[in-house]
C-alpha cells in the first residue's frame, strides 16, 4: 500500500507541472497563446514583473520553446515571466504579422513547462493568497474551469487539442491587449505591477464564466464579456 500511495503522489506532482526536462540548473518549457516565437522569457527575481539588470532571460524560438540555463537553487524559486512584445513577437497562430499589443503572462515555480493565460492565473492566485502551494491553486483552477478529475490546467492545450482552453487563452490575451495602456508601455519594459495583478484578479472571479463564454462560443462581444470590461476598468482606478 506504501508503494501504491507513494507512485499516485509522484504521478500528481509530475501532472501538475514540472520543469519541461529541466536539470537542476535550468527551466524549459514552451510560451504560448498560441506558441509564442521572439517572446523575451525571464525569472522574476524581484516580483515587479519587469526585466531587471542581471535577472536571467532568454528569447522564444520556434514553436514557442524557451530555455533559461544557469540557475542556482534559489532563483528557481521564483515566478517566470513572458513579455510578448508588439511589433516584435509572433503568436504562430497568425505567423505572417508581428502581434500588435504588447502583453505579460507568467507562472509559478515548478509549473513552468507550458506557459500560458492559464498558468497566469494559476500565479496570481499564489501572488494574492501566499498561503497557497501550486498544487493548491492549480486544484481552484481546474475545478473552476470546470475541466475532469486528473486533467492539468497547466498542461499545454494546444498539443493536448483543448479547443475550448484554447478559446478562453486567446480571449483572455485580447482583454489583457485590450488594456496595455493601463498597465504596460507598448515595448513591455515598463509594467505597473498593482494594475496588472487587479486586472487578473477580475479573470479569476470570473473564470467559470470566462470557460463558459468560450464553450459556447459566445465571443468576445458577449454581453458577459462587455462587462468583464467594465470591472477590469473599475479595478484598475488605484
Amino acid at each position: 500500500m506504501k508503494k501504491i500511495a507513494i507512485w499516485w503522489v509522484l504521478a500528481i506532482l509530475a501532472g501538475c507541472g514540472g520543469d519541461g526536462g529541466s536539470d537542476s540548473s535550468s527551466i524549459s518549457g514552451y510560451v504560448a497563446d498560441g506558441y509564442l516565437k521572439n517572446a523575451k522569457v525571464f525569472l522574476d527575481l524581484n516580483n515587479n514583473f519587469k526585466l531587471d539588470a542581471g535577472e536571467p532571460n532568454t528569447t522564444s524560438v520556434s514553436g514557442g520553446h524557451y530555455r533559461l540555463e544557469n540557475l542556482n537553487q534559489e532563483m528557481r524559486q521564483h515566478q517566470v515571466v513572458v513579455i510578448a512584445q508588439a511589433g516584435v513577437t509572433y503568436d504562430e497562430e497568425n505567423p505572417n504579422q508581428p502581434i500588435a499589443n504588447s502583453y505579460l503572462l507568467c507562472a509559478p515555480p515548478g509549473g513552468t513547462d507550458f506557459i500560458s493565460p492559464i498558468s497566469t492565473l494559476v500565479q496570481e492566485r499564489m501572488t494574492n493568497d501566499p498561503t497557497l502551494t501550486r498544487l493548491q491553486a492549480v486544484e481552484q483552477v481546474r475545478t473552476e474551469l470546470r475541466l475532469a478529475a486528473g486533467t492539468d490546467p497547466l498542461g499545454n492545450y494546444i498539443g493536448g487539442n483543448n479547443l475550448a482552453l484554447q478559446t478562453m487563452a486567446r480571449e483572455m490575451v485580447t482583454l489583457m491587449a485590450e488594456q496595455r495602456e493601463q498597465i504596460m508601455s507598448q515595448d513591455g519594459t515598463t509594467v505597473d505591477p498593482v494594475r496588472y495583478l487587479l486586472m487578473l484578479r477580475v479573470m479569476n472571479q470570473e473564470l467559470t464564466r470566462l470557460m463558459e463564454n468560450a464553450q459556447n462560443g459566445d465571443g468576445l462581444q458577449s454581453q458577459f464579456m462587455q462587462t468583464i470590461r467594465d470591472r477590469i476598468k473599475t479595478a484598475m482606478v488605484v
